[in-house]
């Protein structure tokens, strides 16, 4: 090993390990860690200002709430995981589509069966006398 190598900077990184991340993004800097809570942070107060003080109509909060909510999952993913669309990043940025349209496919199907079993149910207000009844 030369000097370079063993050079680990106050985060115990190695120096090589900090050329690797050195591309001109900033990768852990304060501020942007720093611009990702305050961004998270309004976001929340956003959202729990709009549900507590009732100026929206239920359809309209739930719309604002999923907006902010998709919008929160975006700043978290770029300013604490740093996934992006850069050359260095496609790989994890396509593993993580991958991986997102597998638990949509998964929870849609869940859906779908959950909502045909209830459709395909015997009526509650049916006896099982009346529903032997009718076969």
């Amino acid at each position: 090993m030369n000097a370079s190598e063993l050079n680990v900077g106050h985060t115990g990184q190695s120096a090589q390990h900090a050329q690797h991340y050195a591309g001109g993004t900033e990768h852990g800097s304060v501020r942007s860690y720093s611009k990702g809570l305050l961004l998270s942070v309004a976001m929340t107060a956003a959202a729990f200002g709009i549900v507590m003080s009732g100026a929206l109509s239920s359809a309209a909060t739930m719309a604002v709430i999923v907006g902010l909510c998709v919008a929160q999952l975006l700043v978290q993913l770029v300013y604490f995981l740093h996934l992006g669309f850069g050359t260095g990043q496609r790989g994890n940025a396509g593993i993580f589509i991958c991986t997102a349209l597998v638990i949509a496919i998964v929870v849609a199907g869940s859906l779908w069966v959950m909502r045909n079993a209830n459709l395909n149910m015997m009526p509650t207000d049916m006896s099982v006398e009346r529903a032997r009844a009718k076969d």
